[in-house]
């Protein structure tokens, strides 16, 4: 596995961006509105991994590290490996297009983990 991401929701998007890239260093790599009141921003630096910003409206209240993205090479023997070592799946392995597939799973501190398979 490979981290690809660590997602943070905030509570105010403009000044998380500038946080970022200003302070951080990172760029704005992509943008996507998945539906009205939901921003993602997708920000970049040196290396693979990136932050994922999400600001939803429906959950103002919502803030901090929530998720974390890993690159999986086949879906199905990781998925058996980790249920085997004890994992809990709360959604999929379910296919999302081109090919891809993702499954989530949770922490003991309720940090959700997504798997992807690209």
């Amino acid at each position: 596995m490979k981290v690809k991401y660590a997602t943070i929701a905030v509570a105010n998007m403009e000044e998380s961006i500038k946080f970022y890239t200003e302070v951080m260093g990172f760029e704005i790599d992509n943008q996507i509105t998945p539906y009205p009141g939901m921003k993602i921003i997708f920000l970049k630096d040196e290396g693979d991994a990136m932050i994922e910003l999400v600001e939803n409206a429906d959950e103002p209240d919502k803030k901090g590290i929530f998720l974390v993205g890993m690159e999986v090479e086949d879906m199905d023997t990781t998925v058996k490996q980790l249920i085997s070592n004890g994992a809990k799946f709360t959604r999929g392995p379910m296919e999302v297009g081109d090919g891809a597939k993702l499954a989530f799973l949770t922490d003991p501190n309720g940090v959700e983990i997504e798997l992807i398979q690209h």
